[in-house]
């Protein structure tokens, strides 16, 4: 009798989504109210940016903060996590594998000093570049193949000033120009689920 009862049950079947129509957009950066308008927290806006334009809401999760966004047929998970930058690998596994996401449809946004302000530069893999983040994912994926969305913040600080230099508060000319070039990474984004990695780069690169 279990299926009559079945067939007039209140609950209806979760909607399964196919793996390679799911893509996990990490934001890289540091947890507290003093590291929000860091150089080094530029992954959390630009994921914060896209959630805003889309009347988004992030929620407590496991090992971060999350919000779902659904275009063009395809789901993205909005990822910040909650670790700190030096465990960010942690989350990253975590979510993969809960949500069942191959490699090829992770996204890591981060900082790169060697970039010019505002420029993007988005790769299929990489090294960590130094940066704590990425050696963590590195090291807890136990691979360097997935993609990787760099943000430039340029090099602008005196000999032995780098951290506070990351650390540190964009300045009045940067706040003016972010909005925009946030804007663009959001975009970014959404290209990589919906046209690909390749289509992306040559869209995006170098902007």
């Amino acid at each position: 009798m279990n299926w009559i009862s079945n067939l007039f049950s209140s609950k209806q079947p979760q909607e399964t989504i196919d793996p390679m129509k799911k893509f996990l957009i990490v934001g890289l950066g540091n947890i507290g109210a003093e590291y929000v308008n860091t150089r080094h927290n530029i992954g959390f806006k630009v994921v914060d940016f896209l959630a805003k334009e889309e009347s988004l809401s992030f929620e407590t999760v496991k090992l971060g903060a999350m919000a779902e966004y659904k275009f063009k047929g395809r789901t993205y998970f909005l990822l910040k996590p909650n670790t700190y930058m030096n465990l960010s690998g942690k989350a990253v596994k975590f979510w993969m594998d809960k949500e069942n996401i191959p490699l090829e449809n992770i996204m890591v946004i981060t900082d790169d000093l060697n970039l010019p302000f505002g420029t993007i530069r988005i790769k299929p893999k990489g090294s960590d570049g130094g940066h704590n983040g990425l050696k963590s994912i590195n090291q807890i994926l136990n691979t360097q193949n997935y993609t990787r969305f760099r943000f430039g913040i340029s090099d602008e600080f005196k000999k032995g000033k780098q951290v506070d230099y990351v650390l540190g508060e964009w300045d009045e000319d940067e706040k003016s120009k972010l909005p925009e070039r946030l804007k663009m990474s959001a975009d970014a984004v959404r290209s990589f689920g919906a046209a690909g990695l390749e289509n992306t780069m040559t869209s995006y690169n170098g902007k």
